[in-house]
């Protein structure tokens, strides 16, 4: 690792003392000792409380047990000095077993190497690490150690992590369940950690009740007594650590009771200053070995070494150490408490902490970003060198995927940098960096104090462009929207291409948002920007982004250029395959995925505006496996960035999916969860989707009524669609619900209105749902036309399960009418689709009309997928595809053994026992009677094939 924050932050906390007194936490010990014991107490606890309440005496005693148990042990503990150093926490809690990522699968391996600055393409500027994959590969790793005896993962002072190593962890922790993986955190206040949310169990640490801060006086060498023992007890507030060193301070010999200051401070306060009164008598070879040990940012031993710092066992350390100030534990020497370490490092004069930094730069001059960070912190005021050493170092930070400390490197060069316009230009391209953290409020923060440093109408307009980015993934879309629209109709006439790039920001928050308004002011502002103004593809995107019906023939015709000129620009793919799918040109918008998908590997920072369609178009042509894949991504990388609307997209997408398939209850679950996280009135796109996901389900219940309600509310009060583009798809739907519970009417009233909304400007697609929806509410007599109208063009094959439903209702009408044999052809075709796509209750729907329509339909294989779980049904596809486990786990997000797991579990429900014959079962060439001549019954046990220990290919 090569990269530094600098600054009086903490080290590694060292190992409590096993003899150390610890009362007053047996209730939160033994919570901890169950849940390191227990596998169903849960993958992981995270401890929560105030410095010095215990949390690592906590941590220790439960590693201990598990050791003790059998179990190995993981540690990392986080350094605030260390926070904007890419991976470093993730690095210190990975280096005892690096030499397992080397048995990782290739591209995982590549990936954590590359973040540990170690790969082969760490130097090379053009090349980034996968983020997910780092994600996946962390999970592999820990995984595969569980897999040879328990493992504990241990994560102190995570507030501290740096937030690449967070969101690799958190990713991780998401995945845990059937691991034999356990993982605890400690993280000061209320434990909130980037990633890990409310679904994090936490123990939260309060203060000693009055009888265990008693006892832990009592525990003492020197219990105080008297006025003494008071005024600790009113001091200390119930910590124990403030306990326990006020009582030393106070009882030292040939020192007088520690007597508060006047008025109340901090306990921190008064702690640091305890502190520093041992560093009076101390001789000075052993103070300069302290203050460089607290200007230091690792207490890694390699490194202290390295940095001239004396060895572990040098008599100059021996005075702190009878001082309480340091512990000597292995080959490392380690401050008592992060407090001791502040103390040091503010007692000494602002000169000696700077010729301190001085040093330790030279010591380290062959680590370039830990030397510009000390260098950094030697400067008493602005520098030109050191300025461009930060931006150097965050150069090398941003190819490594840190982006949290490319941002810390680019606004301390901010700070340090003489002139004005190179200050506002480096806050510019921090906050450029600081996008890719989700963290707003920081990257407004910049953008804010880019502004007061210049006038420069590019750099502000680019400051504004990089704020309104990550702007538009957040939920506050009126607020965004009004920003955006604003700053873009100021900079139309002078900035054009500035305006183009927020305009094209301003029409996502118009799709999320719905509001009609809206697209006339993004309309209007285009208006003032000069035509010839670059990049035209903004001009076309925020005009399809905002009204892609109106002109979609225009539209249309422009996408060919756009997507020829994408071939150039790989990462432009996903904008053109966004704009074909808003237009309902799915099949191209699939294609346009797909290679952007090969040829520009997600990186996995932050989700696009609009990164949903993806999921949506995969899921409407039929790649529902893709679709939830695509879901899985923008859901990890969501949560991990904190932007809850990006979740709440993907969840109602994947719910949908979910209640086609017939898993209504986890359709249920994500879209409640995709409900509570945005506010359906400033994101009437997700209220839509959501209430198209619950229809499903309650369609797929057969609970006609309640999906008719459900699907009711995606239409307003006199028909007409809630949101422009999400609603209209929901009409066939709508219609299929009214007929089986009474709402013919109403229903066929909505379908008008969004016919004639639509007018010329609809697309196949829609005039095909239209038809069926007319085909349904029709009269006996005069369904035939409409249906047979929704399939007659060849190109609706694209969208499957839409026109498999057609099918159905047509075969359904003609049976009612008694022609038998014509309603064999499109119900075959129907059950063929659905069986093909997964979705079991139009299997079941379509099998009992073949039934009563007299037709023999046997239980074919592919029927068997049916009795598994969705992501089972995923994961057997994958399978039979020929992915191995390990490559199957990187596509959705799992370990190979969770991936083993439901293999092993599938196999007997499908009556297989060999991994050979999953790809002839989904094909439909091994049919029961096959199996069963094969010995291959559903009785049979699952071989070791599905196993994850033996499940690779050859």
């Amino acid at each position: 690792m090569d990269e530094h924050t600098g600054g009086p932050g903490t080290v590694m906390r060292p190992a409590p003392d096993p003899g150390e007194p610890f009362v007053g936490r047996e209730a939160e010990l033994g919570r901890l000792f169950r849940t390191v014991d227990s596998v169903s107490a849960g993958p992981v606890l995270m401890l929560a409380g105030g410095m010095g309440a215990g949390k690592s005496a906590l941590l220790e005693r439960a590693a201990r047990r598990a050791e003790a148990a059998g179990a190995r042990v993981l540690r990392a503990a986080g350094s605030e000095s260390e926070s904007g150093l890419a991976f470093s926490a993730l690095h210190q809690l990975l280096r005892p077993v690096l030499a397992e990522v080397d048995r990782l699968p290739q591209r995982q391996r590549a990936a954590i190497r590359h973040a540990f600055g170690t790969g082969p393409d760490a130097l090379d500027p053009s090349a980034a690490p996968e983020l997910m994959l780092i994600g996946v590969g962390v999970l592999s790793l820990l995984s595969a150690l569980g897999g040879r005896q328990p493992l504990l993962v241990v994560l102190d002072d995570a507030q501290w992590f740096d937030r690449a190593s967070l969101d690799a962890l958190a990713f991780a922790a998401r995945r845990l369940d059937g691991e034999p993986v356990t993982m605890l955190v400690a993280a000061r206040g209320d434990g909130l950690l980037p990633g890990f949310g409310g679904h994090v169990p936490t123990l939260t640490l309060g203060p000693l009740d009055s009888a265990a801060a008693g006892r832990l006086l009592d525990l003492q060498p020197t219990s105080p007594t008297g006025r003494t023992r008071a005024r600790i007890l009113d001091q200390a507030g119930g910590n124990p650590l403030a306990l326990v060193e006020l009582t030393r301070a106070a009882t030292a010999p040939g020192t007088a009771a520690v007597a508060p200051p006047a008025g109340p401070l901090p306990v921190t306060d008064r702690l640091e200053r305890i502190f520093a009164a041992r560093l009076h008598d101390l001789p000075a070879a052993t103070a300069h070995a302290l203050l460089l040990l607290a200007a230091m940012d690792s207490a890694d031993s390699a490194v202290a070494v390295s940095a001239g710092l004396p060895h572990a066992a040098d008599e100059v350390w021996l005075p702190a150490s009878r001082a309480g100030l340091v512990r000597r534990a292995g080959q490392d020497v380690r401050f008592r408490h992060p407090l001791v370490r502040s103390a040091v490092y503010h007692a000494a004069s602002p000169d000696a902490r700077r010729t301190a930094h001085r040093a330790l730069a030279e010591l380290l001059r062959y680590e370039p970003d830990r030397r510009a960070w000390h260098l950094a912190a030697a400067c008493p005021g602005p520098d030109a060198a050191v300025s461009a050493e930060l931006e150097r170092t965050a150069g090398r930070a941003r190819r490594r995927g840190g982006h949290a400390a490319a941002a810390k490197a680019l606004q301390r060069a901010a700070e340090l940098a003489p002139r004005r316009a190179e200050s506002a230009r480096l806050l510019v391209e921090a906050a450029a960096a600081a996008v890719f953290t989700g963290d707003l409020a920081w990257v407004e923060e910049l953008a804010a104090a880019a502004r007061e440093r210049t006038d420069d109408p590019s750099l502000l307009a680019s400051a504004a462009v990089q704020a309104g980015r990550l702007a538009v993934l957040t939920a506050r879309h009126s607020t965004v929207f009004s920003r955006l629209a604003g700053a873009a109709e100021r900079l139309a006439a002078h900035q054009p291409a500035a305006a183009l790039d927020l305009l094209a920001g301003a029409a996502v928050v118009r799709f999320y948002s719905g509001e009609d308004a809206q697209r006339h002011r993004v309309q209007d502002v285009l208006g003032r920007v000069p035509e010839d103004a670059a990049p035209a593809g903004a001009r076309i995107w925020a005009r399809a982004v905002t009204d892609p019906f109106t002109e979609r023939a225009a539209l249309l015709c422009l996408l060919p250029r756009l997507a020829a000129e994408a071939q150039a620009r790989p990462e432009r793919l996903t904008t053109v395959g966004i704009m074909a799918w808003l237009l309902d040109e799915t099949p191209r918008a699939v294609r346009a995925f797909d290679e952007a998908f090969d040829r520009w590997q997600e990186q996995g920072m932050l989700p696009d505006g609009l990164g949903g369609a993806a999921a949506w178009a995969y899921a409407e042509r039929g790649r529902w496996d893709q679709a939830r894949e695509v879901c899985a991504r923008t859901t990890a990388v969501g949560r991990a960035a904190g932007l809850d609307h990006a979740v709440a997209c993907a969840a109602t997408v994947e719910a949908t999916v979910l209640a086609w398939q017939g898993d209504v209850a986890a359709a249920r679950a994500l879209t409640e969860e995709a409900l509570a996280l945005v506010d359906p009135l400033e994101s009437r796109s997700v209220f839509v989707y959501a209430r198209r996901a619950l229809g499903a389900a309650a369609a797929a219940e057969g609970a006609y009524e309640t999906a008719y309600e459900q699907l009711r509310t995606v239409f307003t009060a006199d028909g007409a669609p809630a949101h422009y583009h999400a609603s209209y798809p929901a009409v066939a739907d709508l219609a299929a619900a009214a007929v089986r519970c009474g709402r013919r009417g109403e229903a066929a009233a909505v379908v008008e209105r969004c016919a004639r909304s639509l007018g010329e400007d609809a697309s196949p697609r829609l005039r095909a749902l239209i038809s069926r929806a007319r085909g349904l509410l029709a009269g006996p007599e005069d369904a035939e036309p409409h249906f047979r109208t929704a399939l007659a063009d060849p190109v609706l094959e694209h969208w499957p399960f839409e026109r498999a439903q057609t099918l159905l209702d047509l075969a359904e009408w003609l049976r009612r009418r008694r022609r038998i044999a014509e309603a064999r052809a499109p119900l075959n075709e129907a059950l063929e689709t659905f069986r093909r796509l997964g979705a079991r209750p139009w299997i079941e729907r379509a099998r009992a009309e073949s039934r009563a329509a007299g037709l023999d339909v046997a239980v074919t294989a592919p029927d068997a997928l049916a009795e598994l779980s969705p992501q089972q049904q995923q994961i057997v596809r994958l399978a039979a595809r020929g992915l191995t486990n390990r490559e199957i786990g990187e596509k959705l997000f799992l370990s190979p053994r969770t991936v083993g797991s439901h293999l092993y579990r599938s196999f007997p429900k499908l009556g297989v026992t060999a991994r050979s014959q999953l790809r002839d079962l989904i094909e439909g060439t091994l049919t029961p009677a096959v199996r069963q001549d094969q010995g291959l019954s559903s009785g049979s046990g699952p071989a070791r094939a599905a196993r994850p220990d033996a499940n690779e290919r050859p």
